[in-house]
């Protein structure tokens, strides 16, 4: 992802939330926890590493828009090699029958620790994830992230990872 496509996104998200506060349909629920599993940069075999993470949205933060119902998402991860990345953004979701499609976009700050250094402080994780209702309040997931500096380091190697998820309402 380079600078020029980075500030189109952040201006299509700023576009989204600009919306008229009577144009938007608050959803009002509860909140949602998904907690993951995974292999970090599972295409660079020299660094490679096992992720667990956590992530939190707020459904009563939820908007219906114009590309779909987008919420505020917060969350972390770290890999066995204690590398470790914070991030929060935005995810849209969509229902397709008993499929669950939520892609997501989120800045964050990455500390390298033992693991790969990604060339910047701060990354960029686009995501895509699918999921399965187990539940009326829990799903079982897929997904599938690429992380980026978009080119604001010397170096941008990226990192692939993909990640077994559990979502659980409360």
């Amino acid at each position: 992802m380079n600078l020029k496509n980075f500030i189109l996104s952040l201006f299509l998200v700023f576009l989204t939330f600009s919306v008229s506060a009577e144009e938007l349909e608050v959803k009002n629920q509860n909140t949602e926890f998904n907690v993951y599993t995974g292999m970090f940069d599972f295409s660079d075999d020299g660094k490679k590493s096992t992720l667990i993470g956590f992530q939190h949205q707020n459904e009563d933060l939820n908007r219906n828009t114009f590309i779909g119902n987008l919420s505020p998402i917060t969350g972390a991860l770290i890999t066995a090699d204690a590398a470790g990345y914070l991030y929060t953004g935005v995810q849209a979701q969509y229902k397709l029958g008993f499929l669950n499609v939520t892609p997501s976009f989120t800045p964050g700050i990455y500390f390298e620790g033992d693991g790969k250094d990604l060339g910047h402080l701060i990354e960029f994780k686009s995501e895509l994830q699918f999921s399965l209702n187990l539940s009326k309040t829990s799903e079982l997931g897929f997904s599938y992230n690429h992380l980026s500096n978009a080119s604001l380091g010397d170096k941008n190697p990226g990192a692939n990872s993909y990640m077994f998820n559990f979502l659980k309402n409360f």
